[in-house]
């Protein structure tokens, strides 16, 4: 038996002044106790805590001072609790799917754009940096895939083909994983699509000179002119992309 008087027996001496010190009310008392039997335990990440029957046997509390005391670590991170499963120590774990629909339910596109314009110039330095001639012949095959679009969904398909395979030739998983769930997220906030236009891109549509820089710059193995190519362009789409949203409305 874990006994209460174990861990709050100074608790109520007297202060370096003389003076006797105030107990802690019952709720403070069961959270002290809580705190030192975990760091009695050594308790893991991860590990799940026994029941609160058992707990408040073993540290002498109600069920409610318990209860009070966990709220308190739950707070501070120490612990997540999970109706139907238990208590656990340490941060709750995310659930990506869940955390990917919060995100975009509550983002604007203009979030959307300008983490692209961070994320994606990274990487588009990252490919000058790294690219394997594999990668170099993928992102050719795109800049001719989009210029023999004959819509714009069979466009923003070779568009979308084009940045992906500039996120593989930066080399870098980390930030890959990072331009896919950025990706899913834009797929989810879209931009009011304008209905005055033309069926497929005009010859002259900026992004085919636009891309055809940023396949330069990595190319050349410039990583400044890479990624200011694609921080240029993805202005450009922002702005267009604002535009037709405001002729929209």
């Amino acid at each position: 038996m874990f006994e209460e008087g174990r861990f709050l027996g100074d608790m109520g001496g007297r202060s370096s002044g003389g003076q006797v010190q105030e107990m802690p009310n019952r709720a403070n008392a069961a959270l002290i106790q809580l705190r030192a039997w975990l760091a009695q335990e050594d308790v893991q990440s991860e590990s799940r805590l026994p029941p609160e029957r058992e707990l408040c046997e073993t540290l002498g509390v109600s069920r409610g001072e318990l209860r009070k005391a966990l709220d308190v670590l739950e707070r501070e991170g120490r612990v997540w609790r999970q109706v139907g499963k238990g208590t656990f120590v340490g941060i709750r774990p995310v659930d990506e799917m869940a955390t990917l629909a919060n995100v975009a339910s509550s983002s604007s596109p203009g979030e959307v754009m300008r983490a692209r314009l961070t994320i994606e110039s990274i990487l588009a330095a990252e490919a000058a940096l790294n690219a394997k001639q594999a990668h170099l012949d993928q992102l050719k095959l795109c800049l001719a895939a989009s210029r023999e679009a004959t819509s714009w969904r069979e466009y923003e398909t070779c568009d979308n083909r084009f940045h992906r395979a500039l996120a593989e030739a930066s080399g870098n998983q980390v930030l890959l994983a990072l331009f896919d769930l950025l990706n899913t997220i834009r797929r989810t906030v879209v931009w009011s699509r304008g209905r005055t236009r033309p069926e497929s891109p005009p010859a002259d549509h900026h992004s085919f000179a636009e891309h055809d820089r940023i396949y330069n710059a990595v190319a050349d193995r410039d990583p400044e002119g890479a990624r200011r190519a694609m921080y240029n362009h993805l202005s450009s789409v922002q702005t267009e992309l604002m535009q037709i949203n405001e002729a929209a409305q």
